[in-house]
């Protein structure tokens, strides 16, 4: 295949024209579902604070909703930076904590029941997440381990079965599911749209929950990959602490970032391998450029593919029955 030779430059984009293009489609959105503004969760992360500059961009503030949706498990600075973020972008401002609601589904129990079942000890005051093994550890397989830091500061780490770890997923997608829950709720209320803000890395592969943060009107960085979100995030002069905080899924009581839970690669190296994957460059050609053996390569090269496939049933749309008039005669 004839392509320009592999490097980060692949990326680089034409923000102005970038953002031009998004805005007429956030225009165009308000006019097709006849709707006058947008609700954008924001967890004081890029995405969501790129995404909330762009709607603001598009309509100006006062018809832009940033809801904030802390819990428990929420990380210190993410209501700090989400703040930042409504006030550059001049938009409104709703903060709802939504831990009662988990605590009434009962997610913070069946949580700490997965938990204590993997470390005998687990109990009030400690913290955990779960973590994917990198992929450049070693030829394994990746697999998924419960990290729990016990109140005295000691670390325990145990590999998760199958069982348990899907527990704590099922359990977790709660949050993002209230979230949409109560996006959707305003944005009935005010007659907007959700705009949602997954990147690339987010939708191609997957990392997001079926009716929770995968529910939306309009995902203006669908497209773009991660490092581009960031270019539109210095183009847009968003504050400079959104721009140097780590992704994070903040999801988890101990920090956690994004890499750690799906990726098996820091977002720089994970854009540049989907980016080779999706345009035919070969793991050879793709390997120097992100410092890792081909051999590792064709191993991201398979969990994306893997992750690509997973990912249908997250966008699928309900499958319907058709009525018996308009199934085909044989």
């Amino acid at each position: 295949m004839n392509h320009p030779p592999f490097s980060p430059g692949l990326l680089v984009l034409d923000c102005q024209a970038i953002i031009a293009q998004i805005i007429d489609t956030l225009v165009g959105t308000l006019k097709t579902f006849k709707r006058k503004g947008f609700v954008v969760g924001i967890s004081g992360g890029i995405d969501s604070s790129v995404t909330l500059a762009l709607c603001a961009r598009a309509l100006g503030g006062r018809e832009v909703l940033g809801l904030q949706m802390p819990e428990r498990h929420s990380a210190p600075e993410s209501l700090y930076l989400g703040e930042l973020a409504i006030a550059h972008a001049a938009a409104q401002k709703t903060v709802v904590d939504i831990a009662p609601v988990l605590e009434a589904v009962g997610f913070y129990r069946r949580y700490d029941e997965v938990a204590r079942s993997m470390i005998g000890a687990y109990g009030a005051g400690w913290k955990s997440k779960i973590v994917l093994r990198n992929v450049s550890e070693d030829g394994r397989l990746p697999y998924f381990s419960l990290v729990a830091q016990a109140p005295q500061g000691d670390i325990v780490k145990q590999r998760l079965d199958l069982k348990s770890y899907l527990e704590i997923v099922a359990a977790t997608n709660f949050k993002q599911r209230i979230r949409a829950m109560l996006e959707y709720y305003h944005a009935d209320r005010l007659n907007y749209v959700v705009a949602g803000t997954p990147n690339r890395l987010e939708h191609d592969l997957g990392f997001f929950v079926k009716q929770g943060d995968g529910a939306a009107d309009v995902k203006p960085l669908a497209h773009l990959y991660k490092t581009q979100v960031y270019q539109l995030a210095e183009c847009l002069d968003l504050p400079v602490e959104i721009r140097a905080r780590a992704p994070t899924t903040d999801t988890y009581s101990l920090p956690q970032g994004q890499d750690e839970f799906f990726f098996s690669l820091p977002y720089k190296e994970m854009d540049l391998c989907l980016y080779g994957k999706n345009n035919g460059y070969a793991p050879a050609e793709v390997a120097p450029v992100v410092g890792l053996a081909p051999e590792v390569v064709e191993q991201v090269y398979r969990e994306i593919n893997s992750k690509q496939l997973a990912a249908r049933y997250l966008h699928a749309a309900a499958i319907q029955v058709a009525f018996p008039s308009e199934v085909p005669v044989q």
